[in-house]
């Protein structure tokens, strides 16, 4: 990846609001707590603004060892994915009901100091733009989505996603014809343990983290001059898991590459995650061990990118490489 300048966005209008989140189930979300768009409007076909806050102090994001603070990528990143999905539902259409599936996305921040955390919870404004054709019914199946960041109206960022809106109905044929059998949910497990039987969670520490509730990783070793670990994430961790899935949602494969990748840099407490390429071939299954491979960061102290495969089964079916930054950016 590479960093990108500012693109010139007109500012947020007055009536945007920061006031009180959006209806939950605008933005599938079951819990209230984990919504942070705050409004949506249009801005012209295919174009919306949304405002969303950013929380001082979230049991996800904000559990990060890195000093000084900054705003998480994924919060972020997860932002975007619910401006996506409310300007959707409120200004082209899509039906109660209809799911998102994100084929790939990139995610590029400019600067770390633009991500400071201040006194006061961040006012992010996204500005998204939809492409794509929709059918003679006016029902739109696939298309790109690119967004453009502004943090207390300084701009931070650009993301972009392609993706596909199917119904329930056309969830089950995809799953159905990926596995052949019906898949396993969440509600199956254990909620307090790992979703597999990976053994030796990672430290907390190793992956800039103080809680483990918030470790995705277990069984961590190298390799030759890679590093290989298990994605082994906690249910009970709502963040990642806010309602009943039947795979690993794409966020958490991200957070395990974020975790491989300062596994890599080895030394987590100074390095930051700022942007995220990633393509998805196949859902995540529930009922086998996922595989994440990375190959060591080279020190120094500059930007650099590390690749994680995922493997499940023999098969590749994820990417996600890691743009990683330093404190000496700040």
């Amino acid at each position: 990846m590479t960093t990108q300048t500012a693109p010139e966005i007109p500012p947020v209008p007055a009536e945007l609001s920061y006031g009180r989140t959006v209806e939950r189930s605008l933005v599938h979300r079951a819990a209230v707590s984990e919504v942070f768009v705050t409004d949506i409007r249009s801005l012209a076909a295919r174009r919306a603004r949304a405002a969303a806050q950013l929380p001082l102090l979230h049991g996800y994001y904000s559990d990060h060892l890195q000093r000084p603070a900054v705003y998480d990528a994924l919060l972020l990143l997860e932002s975007g994915r619910q401006a996506a999905i409310a300007g959707a539902h409120a200004h082209i259409g899509l039906a109660a009901g209809t799911t998102m599936i994100v084929d790939s996305f990139r995610l590029d921040l400019y600067a770390l100091k633009d991500l400071l955390i201040g006194p006061e919870p961040g006012r992010l404004s996204i500005d998204t733009e939809y492409i794509g054709n929709a059918t003679r019914r006016g029902r739109y199946r696939k298309g790109k989505v690119v967004q453009h960041y502004r943090l207390d109206g300084a701009g931070v960022g650009r993301h972009e996603m392609d993706v596909l809106f199917i119904n329930e109905h056309e969830n089950e044929v995809l799953r159905h014809a990926q596995r052949g059998t019906p898949a396993p949910l969440t509600s199956d497990f254990d909620i307090h343990a790992p979703v597999t039987d990976g053994s030796g969670q990672v430290e907390p520490a190793r992956v800039g983290r103080a809680n483990p509730l918030n470790v995705v990783l277990s069984g961590a070793g190298t390799d030759g001059g890679q590093v290989v670990a298990e994605v082994t994430p906690r249910l009970d961790n709502r963040a990642l898991f806010d309602h009943v899935y039947d795979h690993l949602p794409a966020m958490t494969l991200v957070e395990a590459a974020r975790q491989l990748a300062l596994l890599a840099a080895g030394d987590p407490s100074a390095v930051y995650a700022v942007g995220f390429e990633a393509a998805f071939q196949r859902f995540a299954e529930l009922d086998g061990t996922v595989r994440a491979v990375a190959p060591r960061l080279r020190p120094g102290g500059v930007r650099g990118e590390v690749p994680v495969n995922f493997v499940q089964a023999g098969t590749e079916i994820a990417k996600v490489t890691v743009t990683v930054a330093f404190g000496s950016e700040l």
